[in-house]
């Protein structure tokens, strides 16, 4: 397939996708809940919603590979793709990217997420049949040349040594941090509350750590944050977290504020526990831009109503929408798939 079909063929799959209440999808969907209960329907549908309207629009599309030279690959290469799974579809982006540089996938499917990857790429063969050759899931890799691992810290560190060979990406733990200015209204607050708890919190673009300014009142924040996201807690899952972070604060004797949703503690750590999130006070905004820097391997993106000199940022609300050019860890996903 050329450039121009498989841009295409995605651009179908978009169209494919606006029916997600056809029963087919509906029974994937069911099963996907299931077997991993972090997956509810209605975050299976933000997911592919969002795959939909940033993914797969053509404009999008067209736009995002007119940055590159994709040529007709000679010699297309085998692709290891090892998914994570913590929530649904993550790792959709680098499906895509490897079909649009024109490499086969050898897809490795998390135990957590074996059923909605799979549910696209037959959606993408009735799009267009040929699609077919250029994915393969299994259950270990083998014959690759050049492999894309998501994982924990200490998986990246068997991920490192065990293709070390081997052309690859390697990505570990990471968060997003949210800067605050004090003055954030309820809308953004509301916003700030989609970046916390969509998918749970459980994905690397949530925001799991606010900086505030000095004497900052958590009282407006946490009275909204309550009133528009406490239905989170008739999730079990998400309540056993709540509760047990609770307790253990408690038996700890930490510090920390609490909603019927949300924990929030003081600490200078970005990665937070499910259901709890860090916040740390800030006198000057250099100081905070500063110490990310030299964090950077910890933050996945920053999230705040402020422009921000020297540094990325995402506005209130836009954590979990990323386009096709927000590469995860900041490595340019489609540039290394184009050197292979």
């Amino acid at each position: 397939m050329t450039l121009e079909e498989r841009v295409q063929a995605i651009s179908g799959l978009s169209q494919a996708l606006m029916d997600l209440g056809q029963a087919t999808m509906k029974s994937v969907f069911t099963r996907a809940e299931q077997e991993n209960r972090w997956f509810t329907q209605e975050n299976i549908i933000q997911s592919i919603t969002a795959i939909r309207d940033e993914y797969c629009a053509f404009d999008k599309l067209q736009a995002w590979t007119e940055q590159y030279q994709i040529q007709q690959h000679r010699s297309p290469q085998r692709v290891g793709l090892i998914l994570a799974g913590n929530i649904p579809l993550v790792g959709f982006h680098d499906v895509l990217s490897c079909f649009i540089a024109g490499h086969h996938c050898m897809i490795k499917l998390s135990d957590k997420d074996k059923l909605l990857i799979p549910l696209l790429i037959s959606e993408l063969e009735k799009v267009d049949p040929r699609t077919a050759d250029y994915f393969t899931c299994v259950d270990k890799l083998s014959g690759y040349d050049a492999v894309i691992a998501t994982g924990s810290n200490n998986s990246a560190v068997h991920f490192e040594y065990y293709f070390r060979n081997h052309k690859h990406i390697i990505r570990r733990n990471r968060n997003a941090v949210a800067i605050l200015t004090g003055d954030e209204s309820r809308e953004e607050m509301m916003a700030l509350g989609s970046d916390i708890f969509d998918y749970f919190g459980l994905g690397c673009r949530n925001v799991s750590k606010l900086y505030v300014p000095a004497g900052y009142n958590f009282d407006f924040m946490l009275g909204i944050l309550h009133d528009e996201f406490k239905e989170l807690v008739m999730h079990n899952k998400y309540k056993n977290n709540y509760d047990y972070n609770y307790a253990i604060f408690l038996l700890d004797k930490e510090e920390f504020l609490a909603s019927g949703s949300l924990i929030l503690r003081e600490s200078t750590s970005i990665a937070s526990r499910i259901a709890s999130v860090y916040y740390e006070f800030y006198q000057d905004i250099p100081a905070v831009l500063d110490s990310l820097k030299e964090r950077e391997s910890e933050v996945q993106c920053v999230i705040s109503k402020l422009e921000l000199p020297s540094i990325h940022s995402f506005p209130l609300g836009h954590a979990q929408r990323p386009t096709l050019t927000d590469y995860a860890d900041g490595i340019d996903t489609m540039q290394f798939l184009l050197e292979l």
